[in-house]
């Protein structure tokens, strides 16, 4: 037992190796490119709860004024498919992805029941993102105090049952993301190489990744290497200032401190031809009505000021 064990700890450190020399090399390889492979676009978007409206359809046109073009859901929306094609049809709006979370851990559970039932619920999410048109399934493995599972022993439980969800996702026209966090909310796939090398194992286009500016800003010495590591295996991204409030509203809560550059990380969008959704998931200081279109507005310099 002890053998296999250090044999699982020495192949996870050459996963987290060959992720961190391919994010170099990638990069390296995408500076010397003339061209991205693709030219990429900034969609703006965010979820659902961001967005000020009593109704959801009031929250999608106020979302479109905004000058957002998607809208992330939480969780599993099924008994709302309908009305919300029918909303995001009429606003202009696509559907980005479906923020589902961890289930409490389940689906790495040692508990056979719990992670069957994780399983089964992960497939109706995809399947509920599929029928929307989503990007597909944000998953994030266990929060801390979810599992007391080594990192190793959690490789050992996602090699396993990604295989049958990836099959299920591409046979419901969707994916699921894994999001890496900070080590503050997770002590297992902190940064985007480690998710990658999990993506690489599986070898299925129905596991992807994304990642999250706020978790990128504690955890990656380079957005831009990080992304381009991630290359088309990133299909969603979280926005958010380094405080967790609008993207620009840094000096808001620290006057003193400049605003946080999100150039690096759309320079590294922009070399991967990045054309899926970027999403607001933060906290808003001020009437969102003003805060967002001008949070939108910042964006849009900063996607400008990252020249490839």
């Amino acid at each position: 037992m002890m053998h296999r064990l250090q044999m699982t700890v020495s192949r996870r450190d050459f996963l987290r190796r060959a992720a961190a020399a391919g994010a170099v090399l990638g990069l390296a390889s995408a500076r010397a490119a003339a061209k991205p492979a693709r030219k990429a676009e900034l969609k703006l978007c965010s979820q659902e709860g961001r967005v000020p409206g009593k109704r959801f359809e009031e929250k999608m046109a106020n979302l479109r004024k905004f000058g957002g073009v998607g809208v992330e859901l939480g969780g599993n929306p099924r008994n709302r498919i309908k009305p919300i094609l029918e909303a995001t049809k009429n606003a202009g709006i696509g559907v980005a992805a479906l923020c589902w979370g961890s289930h409490g851990g389940d689906l790495v559970s040692t508990d056979a029941a719990k992670r069957k039932k994780g399983i089964e619920d992960m497939k109706s999410a995809l399947e509920t993102a599929g029928e929307l048109g989503s990007t597909g399934v944000i998953f994030v493995p266990c929060f801390n105090g979810q599992s007391n599972l080594k990192p190793p022993e959690l490789d050992k439980i996602m090699l396993d049952i990604l295989p049958e969800i990836g099959e299920h996702a591409v046979r419901a026209k969707s994916r699921v993301l894994i999001e890496p966090l900070n080590k503050g909310e997770t002590f297992y796939i902190n940064r985007i190489e480690q998710a990658v090398a999990i993506c690489k194992e599986v070898k299925s286009p129905g596991i992807c990744i994304m990642g999250d500016f706020y978790h990128m800003c504690k955890e990656e010495k380079d957005d831009e290497a990080a992304f381009v590591c991630a290359g088309d295996l990133c299909r969603h991204v979280h926005l958010a200032s380094r405080v967790r409030w609008l993207p620009g509203q840094d000096k808001l809560k620290q006057p003193d401190k400049p605003e946080r550059s999100f150039v690096a990380g759309f320079r590294g969008l922009k070399r991967i031809g990045y054309t899926d959704y970027c999403s607001l998931e933060c906290g808003c200081k001020g009437d969102p009505m003003v805060e967002i279109p001008k949070s939108f507005a910042f964006l849009r310099r900063q996607w400008d000021e990252a020249t490839v």
